[in-house]
């Protein structure tokens, strides 16, 4: 593998893998932009989903593909990434079915370590995560404890499950219902007696650095208020980790 701190102006890529941090995509997205072509494919594995906009725009539609992926990480202070536990899976998928490059692509992602897959709706696994994802970062950082704590704390089981039906009420409305089976899952994960799982959000709260809290948070409160949703819980850890925003960036 050769390490590259900036793309070649000659250079043209036929996949180009995002995994930035949100709020680095705008820098993401110019580092990358030489490497893209007419033929080239981008496949963002952010969380969430408002960076599909982002990416559009910047690359056409037809070039951006649909992803995610299931790690436990976290960044250190010194730049360092360190995993926790064994998963590693990654989901793509195309966002029209006649895309010309998926024969291409299916057989370089097959080749692939660890655990690849490409679901027949990637939107949907896409709001699944996001769902999820939204859920567990709102209430480990409005409560700032790992699941297995809240789960203990009087009514800490009550208020995730509260939050995550606020997210699936958005995934719903948005035209992507979540599966039954993946909903029972998220909730026996974010209730998990004794579970030592928190968001990475939460985290990069303790560490003292930027959070995804308005890629991920924020963006499903908008995509709530537009929807004419009531989501009391998520607004309030919207608004928690955007207190905490404020305060870093003044201190």
């Amino acid at each position: 593998m050769r390490a590259l701190t900036a793309v070649p102006g000659d250079a043209r890529y036929d996949l180009v893998l995002l995994s930035c941090k949100a709020y680095d995509l705008d820098a993401a997205i110019e580092a990358i932009r030489p490497a893209v072509g007419a033929d080239t494919r981008v496949l963002p594995l952010l969380n969430g989903l408002r960076h599909l906009d982002a990416l559009d725009a910047a690359f056409g539609a037809p070039r951006v593909l649909g992803g995610l992926c299931h790690i436990s990480a976290t960044l250190e202070p010194d730049g360092t990434i360190r995993q926790f536990g064994a998963l590693e899976r990654l989901t793509w998928g195309a966002r029209r079915a006649d895309d010309p490059a998926l024969p291409a692509l299916r057989a370089t992602l097959r080749r692939m370590p660890g655990d690849v897959r490409e679901p027949a709706d990637i939107l949907g696994a896409m709001w699944e995560k996001f769902a999820f994802i939204a859920a567990l970062a709102g209430v480990t950082c409005l409560l700032r404890a790992p699941v297995g704590v809240i789960a203990a704390s009087g009514e800490g089981a009550v208020l995730a499950r509260r939050l995550y039906a606020e997210c699936a009420a958005v995934a719903a409305r948005e035209g992507h219902p979540l599966d039954a089976a993946a909903c029972l899952e998220a909730e026996r994960i974010l209730t998990a007696p004794g579970s030592p799982l928190k968001a990475s959000m939460l985290r990069d709260i303790e560490r003292g650095g930027r959070t995804e809290g308005e890629h991920i948070l924020g963006d499903l409160r908008d995509r709530a208020r537009r929807a004419g949703l009531d989501t009391p819980l998520l607004a309030a850890a919207h608004a928690h980790v955007a207190a905490y925003e404020r305060q870093r960036a003044i201190a």
